[in-house]
């Protein structure tokens, strides 16, 4: 399978001095096509900082990441700007929603920033596929907890990007919502050949994954499937 994401030997540090602080351990990591990963550990071990490097939302102290084969680190940032925009989707717990827009203008305001005007079609396809059609005339604060991120994976997959990054993305969510959120992910990511890595404190939500890592101290290590 393709690699989508390639980190090679990262190196994290913050702080100076006697206060410096390896967030990220010699961090060798890959992500492939059509891959569903999860990624625990408690927090403050340094799994959001991953989640940030690897979607170059914060440069590493050394190493590299590297995006269908494009250097971060060789990037200017407006460049940088571009890849993120175009190659990664971000899905966070909170699902970012903006509250004063419908649920089909928070995909208008994608492509006014875009520019490509995709049409009412596109947008009902995406709506459809993900069971949310009947909420795009929705406010954010009409929809219950597993709406909005239903809401937050379709605007997450409207560019249709490689990778696909989400950060504790069940962690507002009861069981049964959650477990909804995390099979709708593997199943976009399977069918539609989307590198998708997962953060999570939750082990539970790890059952569907391809391939599980816990995070601890900083440093990334493999686990069994069960």
């Amino acid at each position: 399978m393709e690699n989508i994401l390639v980190m090679d030997n990262i190196l994290k540090k913050f702080g100076s001095g006697h206060t410096e602080v390896a967030a990220l351990k010699d961090i060798n990591f890959t992500a492939k096509k059509g891959e569903f990963i999860s990624i625990i550990g408690p927090s403050g071990s340094g799994k959001s900082t991953f989640l940030t490097i690897s979607g170059g939302l914060q440069s590493p102290s050394s190493g590299d990441i590297l995006i269908n084969g494009t250097s971060f680190s060789n990037l200017s940032e407006k460049k940088r700007s571009d890849l993120r925009f175009k190659e990664i989707g971000f899905i966070l717990q909170s699902s970012n929603l903006i509250p004063f827009l419908k649920v089909k203008e928070q995909f208008m305001l994608v492509d006014k920033v875009d520019k490509r005007k995709a049409s009412n079609g596109q947008i009902n396809d995406l709506l459809e596929s993900l069971d949310i059609t009947s909420l795009k005339n929705s406010y954010p604060r009409d929809l219950s907890g597993g709406e909005r991120q239903r809401v937050a994976i379709a605007r997450a997959l409207f560019n249709n990007p490689s990778l696909i990054l989400a950060d504790e993305p069940t962690a507002s969510l009861d069981t049964e919502h959650a477990y909804e959120v995390v099979k709708l992910l593997v199943k976009e990511a399977h069918e539609k050949q989307k590198a998708t890595i997962m953060v999570t404190h939750d082990e539970r939500m790890t059952h569907w994954s391809d391939r599980n890592y816990q995070m601890k101290d900083g440093q990334l290590l493999k686990m069994d499937k069960s």
